[in-house]
């Protein structure tokens, strides 16, 4: 349980408020490069942070991600021309580049050295994993790109899918972050079965384990946090446990626990106080699926499940496309799709969940974790302190992983996966 406070500090991304201080000194998610892959295409509409802001792809394949009012009049410079390495706005003709640099002024006289003293606001803009990010902090506090911890290097295939959900970021968080919940709400779709390690098929994940009540042990880590959840195997319980570590890299990115066939993460970046960008991906491993089959899989798909803007078309006010003849014939939720069941839940908890009168559990480890840790980094911003996960000891994002596997009973978890230095020297 929070207060009142605390949960604003969780919670609160726009304008200065310390939690937004601490995600702009991370490099942010701001769309998926395939919304901006064709040069001299379309203007893309970003919201970040309460910000609003324009994506586009130069002639040039190079990536500009702008204020999206023009400088001039403040007309939108989602409607504009992208032409000629840079976007015109409509209204008179203003045209910028990817830096922000004003290269014309249709409506000025030719001699006039207004051109040489507008610079229009523009991010720094890096690829990589599927995604475009940017950074929006000081110019001069800038650090190296980092490739994120789900694309290693440029080979490593990925599949993303992406919702636009009404609810805030860390009731999201949360519910990617909780391992208990699976056992019930996705328990339709995450199979008990005789098998060594979790696994996939085209219709469902299996897991060795029936057990529903799962033990959480957590480890602070410089990057966020990392914790188990401990279940009695199908196979061996006397002398076995099955594992399932999920780590969490702030301010962005959760690593799921695995399965047999490809690794899973999440990110989740505020649009606003409101609302949040989804992002589930499918990563590496023996058989990754393709984006069109990861997007089917989890239904998921822009024109089918969703709309032309990432909008699910399961909504509050259709009771997500709810089937209670599904539910009478044995689907737990009659939700399809592990994506559209969470969102179900972080929806209807309101667009920001009253943390003053929830009631946490022993299976909420990681919650109180998370909320603990979220709380005090926001505070020490405020305060006027570094955000979380920048500064030393720092580990390399490609070196962070999640795991899962059966182990005997003696086994200390701290020493799988990845992110730590017992890890390290564990591998």
């Amino acid at each position: 349980m929070l207060t009142a406070e605390e949960n604003d500090l969780l919670c609160r991304v726009e304008k200065d408020a310390p939690m937004g201080r601490l995600m702009r000194q991370h490099w942010v998610p701001a769309l998926l490069s395939e919304e901006i892959a064709e040069p001299d295409g379309k203007p893309v509409r970003v919201r970040l942070l309460g910000e609003n802001l324009v994506a586009f792809r130069d002639s040039e394949g190079r990536v500009g991600v702008l204020d999206e009012l023009c400088p001039h009049r403040r007309a939108s410079l989602v409607y504009g021309r992208n032409e000629e390495c840079g976007l015109r706005c409509l209204y008179h003709g203003w045209k910028m580049d990817v830096e922000g640099n004003v290269l014309e002024m249709s409506s000025e006289p030719a001699e006039s050295p207004l051109r040489e003293k507008v610079k229009h606001k523009a991010y720094p803009a890096r690829e990589a994993g599927g995604f475009v990010w940017i950074w929006m902090g000081e110019a001069e506090a800038m650090p190296a790109f980092e490739r994120p911890p789900f694309s290693p290097d440029e080979e490593t295939k990925v599949a993303i899918l992406k919702v636009k959900v009404p609810a805030n970021w860390a009731q999201i968080t949360e519910g990617q972050i909780d391992s208990a919940h699976s056992s019930s709400l996705h328990s339709s779709d995450m199979v008990p079965a005789r098998v060594e390690s979790a696994g996939a098929t085209e219709s469902n994940w299996l897991r060795p384990s029936t057990d529903k009540s799962p033990r959480l042990q957590a480890e602070r880590t410089p990057y966020g946090f990392r914790y188990v959840a401990i279940r009695r195997p199908i196979k061996n319980a006397a002398s076995h446990d099955y594992i399932r570590m999920t780590v969490y890299v702030a301010p962005f990115v959760s690593l799921i626990p695995p399965n047999s066939s490809y690794n899973v993460a999440s990110v989740i970046v505020p649009i606003d106080d409101t609302h949040s960008a989804f992002y589930f991906v499918a990563w590496g491993g023996e058989n990754c699926p393709d984006t069109e089959t990861w997007r089917k899989f989890n239904h998921t798909r822009v024109g089918i499940d969703l709309d032309q803007d990432h909008n699910t078309l399961r909504t509050f006010e259709n009771d997500f496309g709810q089937d209670r003849q599904a539910m009478a014939a044995g689907n737990f939720t009659g939700i399809k799709g592990i994506p559209n069941q969470d969102i179900a839940m972080w929806v209807s908890m309101g667009p920001i969940v009253d943390r003053t009168k929830d009631v946490l559990g022993a299976s909420d480890l990681a919650i109180v974790e998370f909320r603990r840790l979220m709380v005090e980094a926001a505070g020490q911003v405020r305060d006027g302190g570094p955000a979380l996960g920048t500064s030393e000891p720092r580990i390399p994002h490609v070196e962070i992983a999640s795991w899962q596997g059966i182990v005997p009973k003696t086994t200390d978890w701290r020493t799988l996966g990845g992110g730590t230095s017992a890890a390290r020297k564990a591998s």
